[in-house]
């Protein structure tokens, strides 16, 4: 169950530049489409965690162009 709502959770943030960016990243690296978001939950999961660590709040970021 948990891994299925980071899946879900890691689908939704598609829409975020910054995940979107990740994403396609894997995607260039030649990973499926699944792969991919698992690694971007992994990704939120890390962050998430980060967060909770040091006690703080989540600033997002404009990904740079390429």
């Amino acid at each position: 169950m948990l891994k299925r709502a980071l899946f879900l959770s890691a689908f939704a943030a598609l829409k975020d530049p910054v995940s979107r960016a990740y994403y396609d990243r894997k995607r260039a690296e030649g990973k499926r489409h699944n792969q991919a978001l698992i690694a971007l939950a992994r990704r939120r999961t890390d962050m998430l965690f980060a967060m909770l660590r040091d006690m703080t709040l989540y600033e997002g970021k404009v990904p740079k162009a390429a």
